[in-house]
This record gives structure tokens, sequence and C-alpha cells, in this order.
């Protein structure tokens, strides 16, 4: 695609976009958030397919559970919301990390990506929504490079590239040759920086209950395992719990920067010591800076309780 065209595709979308979600859904507790977020703003986000991204923490044994795991949990939540039909576009991803930058790690969610790709445009692209470690988009991108003419990749990843081993963040250091794949691939990238960012979307026990708690199923089911999970480690003691992982669907809503302010920044090169390296010269990204915590959690509270209402 020319420049022009490039460019603003890096612009916050206007109008109905169609959106794939690829999400490690079991690690924590905001890809749940993130989900029923994206299912309730149908109007704007035309959901393709929802697929398990790999992870791997102690409660798993490697990147193969953490997706299988992932897998699973997309499905509870679509039981909570009463979707059970989109189980049919829930699919598997990688069941380990990229072993280079040239080999894919051929999955069914990277098959679909790539195959999904060449249904699209530069002037009406796939928007890429990614908010784990970003292995299946990487496959997807090393699988079918067109990928970077018909789509648009929105990840939530890495620290922002002021602050020192901003690299050391999950969903970055997981799998960095798969951000370095996603970041030289000359796809456009709006980039969701976690610490010095989108970690200003963080909650209490007491905003949850007042706002989720008694609503429906789901917000029952995500109040009980926020409050259990941070309990689990603050119990006892003043806590907040970070829902960033919802950012990236907010940034697809963002008219009039209503939710949060971004920039073009040159995109940054993540290296094997989970630094960045900055050069000028190289191809402009969509950088997040900061973000409207207050009005996106508006958008979110207002939404999640009549969810089960929305087909």
């Amino acid at each position: 695609m020319d420049e022009k065209q490039y460019l603003k595709n890096l612009s916050v979308p206007q109008g109905p976009v169609d959106v794939v979600l690829d999400t490690d859904a079991y690690n924590e507790v905001d890809d749940q958030y993130a989900i029923a977020y994206l299912l309730r703003s149908g109007d704007k986000l035309r959901l393709q397919a929802l697929c398990a991204a790999p992870f791997s923490k102690d409660w798993v044994c490697g990147p193969k559970e953490g997706m299988e795991r992932s897998y699973q949990e997309i499905g509870n939540i679509l039981k909570l919301v009463g979707r059970e039909e989109l189980q049919s576009i829930v699919y598997r991803g990688s069941e380990r990390f990229l072993p280079d930058e040239q080999t894919p790690v051929v999955s069914p969610a990277a098959e679909l990506m790539a195959k999904l790709a060449d249904s699209y445009t530069p002037e009406k692209p796939l928007y890429i929504i990614a908010i784990g470690a970003i292995t299946n988009v990487a496959s997807a991108i090393l699988l079918n490079p067109r990928i970077k003419e018909n789509c648009v990749v929105v990840w939530l990843g890495g620290h922002s590239v002021h602050i020192p081993k901003a690299g050391t963040e999950f969903n970055m250091r997981q799998d960095i040759a798969a951000a370095r794949v996603v970041f030289d691939s000359g796809v456009p990238l709006v980039l969701l920086p976690c610490r010095g960012s989108v970690d200003r979307m963080s909650t209490t026990k007491h905003e949850l209950a007042y706002w989720l708690k008694g609503k429906n199923a789901l917000c029952d089911y995500l109040y009980e395992h926020t409050v259990r999970t941070a309990e689990s480690y603050a119990a006892g003691k003043p806590w907040s719990r970070v829902i960033w992982d919802t950012a990236a669907i907010g940034w697809l809503l963002n008219e009039q920067e209503r939710f949060m302010c971004h920039k073009l920044l040159p995109c940054p090169v993540p290296e094997y010591d989970q630094t960045y390296t900055c050069d000028p010269n190289r191809r402009l990204i969509r950088y997040v800076y900061w973000v409207n915590r207050d009005a996106l959690f508006e958008d979110i509270f207002r939404k999640l309780p009549t969810l089960e209402e929305v087909k």
C-alpha cells in the first residue's frame, strides 16, 4: 500500500470493522473483560474469530497447556454470556513459541488469520487484536506476508519505550522472536505499552462490586475471579488490579480520542536482551501513551451488565 493509505490504517477506524481477537484468556483476569467488552461492542466491532494464544506460567506446564487452557476459558466466557454459537469461530493457537524469526508455528489460529487476510484489502483491512504473546500473529505473517497489506495489528505488549528493559513485559518476553517478526514485517501496527501507559486501567474490589456484582452471570464471574485472584496475594492489604487488556478493544472505539491519546512513533526494535533499540528511520507505528481510565471504565461498566441481552 502507499504511504497515505498506510498512515490512514494507523488511525482509529470510522464505522464498523471486522476483527479477530488473539488472547491468552487463562493467563490473568483481564482477558475475560476484553472478550466480553468486544462482544458488547458488536455495533462497531464485527467478530470474525477468537484465537487462543500460548503462555507459560507456574500454573500451566508450558505454552501448549497455556494455549489449551485459554481455548477452554474462551468457551467458558461464551457460555456465561449465552453466546455458545460463537464456539464455531474459536481456534486453537500455537503450542510453542517461535523457534526463530523465519519459522512459523503452524496452528489452526495462524492458518485462519493467514487465510482471512486474503479476503481484505488495504482500503478495507482486517483488524487483528492481540492481547497475549504475539506468536500466532507472527506465524500468520510468516505463512502469508500479504497480512502486512490487508490487516492492521493492535497489540498490547511491551512497556513504554522510555522504560529500561521495556521487553521484560510478559507478552513481550514470552516470545521476543515473534515480536521482532511483527515489528519488522511492515504491517500497520498499533502498540499499547503496559507499564507507563495502559497500567492506568486498574480497579478495586469496591468499584467492581458497585458496577458489576449481581448484574448477571458474567459480571459475577468477573467480580469473583478478580477479587479471588487479587486477594490470593494481597489479602488484608489495599489492592488494585490492572484490567489493561480492555484498552486494546478501547482503541478501536476511540473516536475523538475519548479513551486514550496516541501519536506516531518510529517502530522500535525489540532486542533479545529485553531492551528496545530506537531508530528514527524506521517505519511509523501508532503508539498509545495515555489512557483516560475513567472514561474507558465507564464504557466497560455500562456495557457489561447488559451483555446477556445482546445477540
